[in-house]
């Protein structure tokens, strides 16, 4: 029997957590994608620990397993991280994530920097592309917003 998804705001202990699942995925879907100073350089930023500490952390929980999260930064108005454990993909919980996200921030525009991977799924969320696909560091992605 398949267990439900908690989705709420992770505790301070529990970020470390967060980032090695940030660092599984990106290292399935997005590494094929990057050069060696864009993956190193994504390492570097979810270790660290001034950047991570100013980050706001949801996560998606099944039982004690973590299966996705979202992180916010600039007071939850941009999106910084935001993955999805592969074998739990095209369940919702990406959606879900979203979605808690957008109930605990300001009013306004939100948004992200969107990796090659990501930009359908921001599409469909209803974000539009602000400029064309960029590389700084090593790390490819899409400046994005929603209005």
């Amino acid at each position: 029997m398949e267990q439900s998804i908690t989705f709420r705001e992770l505790d301070k202990h529990e970020i470390g957590m967060a980032m090695e699942l940030a660092w599984e995925v990106f290292m399935q879907f997005e590494a094929p994608e990057y050069s060696d100073e864009g993956i190193n350089e994504f390492y570097r930023s979810i270790h660290d620990d001034d950047y991570v500490s100013r980050l706001r952390v949801f996560g998606a929980l099944s039982g004690n397993e973590l299966v996705g999260m979202i992180a916010t930064r600039n007071e939850g108005t941009h999106i910084a991280l935001f993955f999805v454990k592969g074998s739990r993909h095209r369940q919702g919980i990406g959606r879900m994530l979203f979605q808690t996200v957008m109930k605990n921030r300001p009013s306004g525009k939100m948004t992200v920097n969107s990796s090659p991977y990501a930009v359908p799924v921001y599409h469909r969320f209803g974000f539009t592309d602000t400029d064309i696909e960029q590389v700084v560091s090593g790390l490819r992605f899409t400046p994005m917003e929603l209005k």
